[in-house]
């Protein structure tokens, strides 16, 4: 009887650090203790199924691990739910845009063509080239028959230029 009394001390100074430990990770001693509770669960599962030189080890690693999880678990619902339950739908990707971002999607790229078509020549192509062809600056110095350096400059002005017609009154 004392052995088994002594037994059930042990186990319950170890389960409150592993549950301090766990609150510490999670930050919520609720979830900390349904950890605990996982983690001895799975250690018995482990047990049955080998001998484990070190079972304390392991339960703490598997506290440990559980605990991250539940962790990271609850990050990314706290993204996508709102704390009252309700779905945010903020977090949730739309298939289609709204017709408000059409509307606005449509103007912007109307204000980037009137300001592209505002820029020299040299200049327009050499955006065109960098922004919607991914060309470098020395296949845009090349095709422009100017150093990489000028090539350089007629980007930065052009991208500038675009921006500052971009830009909302």
């Amino acid at each position: 009887m004392g052995r088994t009394r002594l037994q059930y001390q042990e186990f319950e100074e170890q389960r409150r650090n592993l549950v301090r430990y766990a609150s510490r990770i999670t930050g919520d001693r609720d979830h900390a203790e349904d950890v605990v509770q996982e983690a001895y669960l799975r250690l018995g599962e482990m047990a049955r199924k080998q001998h484990l030189a070190s079972p304390g080890g392991y339960l703490a690693r598997i506290v440990r691990n559980l605990a991250i999880d539940r962790l990271w678990r609850s990050r990314r619902d706290g993204e996508v739910f709102a704390p009252d339950g309700q779905i945010s739908l903020d977090g949730l990707a739309a298939d289609q845009p709204t017709p408000e971002q059409v509307v606005l999607s449509r103007k912007e790229l109307t204000r980037l063509e009137a300001a592209l078509a505002e820029l020299p020549e040299r200049v327009r192509i050499a955006v065109e080239m960098h922004r919607f062809g991914g060309a470098k600056l020395r296949e845009i110095a090349a095709e422009l028959g100017v150093s990489i350096t000028v090539a350089h400059e007629l980007v930065v002005t052009g991208v500038a230029h675009c921006r500052s017609r971009l830009r909302y009154p």
